[in-house]
């Protein structure tokens, strides 16, 4: 998890709230929807705030994402628009501060050092994290402008958080029987579509696009390559540290509606369309309680997601696009942010403890055990899962993600996001790493973001390390340390034991009645 930046010490910072005058304009370019101006940054063209789609607000709350109104005038697009709703504050330590806040929110930011529709550039699609209810794609330490410097055409989105973006209830579920729960990912589905439309004036290849995305925004990254609705949109995929969280049942879904209304002093179940959709924003963002809240999964049984992310896989429904998928080496400190004490995980397994301790030798400490079960269980053997199922098809890397800040050396690991300013090449701006960063940290960048932007140039993630696919007769993983390194049969008895035990467990739920 990030600190809040420190304002005073980041020049990015302090160059992106500088007044649009002040900033040397880019050349027009002409969208779909009329024409955009931005600024340059370091030789940099930033368009900042451009809409993907109209504002979901009104009648259009809860409803697919519909094209933006059409401009003829020039639009300038020098500074962000505001981030989508979310309890206030709740973002400062998982990426920054997402400033203004609104539920016009659908907007995006392109990066490209050549707009020109003759350079034909890869294209990476960030999508942020925030377990579904927090972040924004504006926020600097997702700042594009080091990979666009790389060749890539770099764009960061914004989408629908928390019950405005991940909402049932029996009042929409009677009005559009099935229709749709998901609309955070269909506002995902509509920035990706904005950038087959046009990303091409912004001198990016519409055939070469690839998204990636942390935590909520890698799992939504394997949500899209599951989805039907996402079909053609993107020819490769990155997924930074997904969880094995399963998603929620449309039937969960239309309970914790139910439960919304109440809390907000509505008749529950009896609630109306319209007075469900008169709810201040706000109101609905700062909800807290049991029962209340989906996060951080999808929602089972809409068009977006007919059916689980690993059955999608299972049964070999997902995109065909190759893949890089992998975490961090303490992804588990995710758990200590929502009050969960590893050594309690150990004491829960009771008389299990003793097949899992032998899984971790030289691993005597309840709370160390505990921190790494609870990675491996939920991010590592996930990752192993989908790459393992993936490979069958189409190319797929794995990583792991162990380098740590040289400023503040965390004995635990590497946190859960730990390696996105790497990945950005924001970690001289971030205020992330405890200190200044080393030579040693901005050499990992600079490897980190290498990688990254060759697979999406030509699919294949190179290196001065060769790194090997993952597949089904061979576990093999590289592991981003201060040094890459090649670990093949990584993890394989322990992620082989998870995955096992998973696969029982979810044979035993299926054989339960429905919802």
């Amino acid at each position: 998890m990030f600190r809040v930046p420190n304002r005073s010490a980041l020049p990015l910072l302090t160059l992106l709230a500088l007044p649009l005058a002040s900033l040397a304009q880019t050349g027009v370019i002409d969208t779909g929807s009329g024409p955009v101006q931005g600024v340059l940054q370091n030789e940099i063209a930033i368009f900042r705030g451009l809409p993907f789609a109209a504002p979901p607000v009104g009648a259009l709350r809860w409803e697919a994402p519909q094209p933006p109104a059409p401009w003829t005038a020039v639009r300038e697009a020098g500074t962000s628009r505001p981030a989508c709703y979310q309890k206030p504050g709740l973002s400062l330590e998982g990426g920054g501060d997402p400033g203004q806040l609104s539920e016009d929110c659908l907007y995006l930011n392109v990066f490209s050092k050549n707009p020109d529709p003759a350079a034909r550039m890869p294209v990476m699609v960030w999508i942020h994290g925030g377990a579904l209810i927090f972040g924004a794609g504006s926020l600097p330490l997702y700042d594009g402008s080091a990979l666009a410097r790389r060749g890539a055409v770099v764009v960061t989105i914004n989408y629908r958080l928390g019950p405005l973006g991940f909402f049932a209830h029996p009042a929409l579920e009677r009005q559009r029987p099935g229709g749709s729960v998901n609309f955070g990912l269909l506002d995902q589905i509509a920035a990706l579509q904005w950038v087959q439309k046009n990303i091409a004036a912004f001198g990016g290849d519409p055939a070469r696009v690839t998204v990636f995305g942390q935590s909520a925004g890698a799992q939504s990254v394997l949500a899209l390559m599951a989805s039907p609705l996402a079909k053609n949109l993107f020819s490769g995929a990155i997924a930074q540290s997904p969880y094995g969280v399963p998603s929620n049942k449309r039937a969960k879904a239309l309970a914790s509606g139910n439960a919304v209304a109440s809390a907000l002093g509505l008749p529950g179940a009896q609630t109306s369309v319209a007075a469900l959709k008169a709810i201040p924003a706000e109101r609905l963002a700062a909800l807290e309680g049991k029962g209340l809240s989906l996060a951080p999964g999808f929602i089972v049984g809409d068009a977006a997601v007919p059916v689980p992310i690993l059955q999608a896989f299972q049964q070999g429904r997902e995109a065909k696009v190759p893949l890089i998928i992998g975490n961090t080496s303490n992804d588990a400190s995710v758990a200590l942010a929502f009050g969960i004490d590893p050594a309690d995980l150990i004491k829960q397994l009771g008389k299990a403890r003793v097949l899992v301790k032998p899984l971790y030798p030289g691993v005597n400490d309840d709370r160390q055990l505990g921190r790494e079960v609870a990675r491996d269980v939920v991010f590592s053997a996930f990752a192993r899962r989908i790459a393992y199922l993936h490979s069958k098809t189409s190319p797929t890397w794995r990583y792991y993600f162990s380098h740590g800040a040289t400023a503040s050396p965390n004995a635990d690991g590497v946190g859960h996001g730990g390696e996105v300013p790497f990945v950005m090449g924001t970690t001289a701006a971030c205020d992330c790493l405890g200190g200044p960063a080393t030579a040693a940290d901005l050499a990992v960048e600079q490897r980190v973001g290498n990688r990254w932007f060759q697979f999406a140039a030509s699919k294949k993630p190179d290196g001065a390390i060769g790194w090997e696919q993952d597949g089904r007769l061979r576990a093999m993983a590289l592991e981003i340390g201060t040094e890459d390194s090649l670990r093949p049969a990584f993890m394989r008895a322990r992620l082989d034991a998870f995955i096992t035990g998973l696969n029982i467990a979810a044979a035993r739920a299926s054989r339960k009645p429905a919802d």
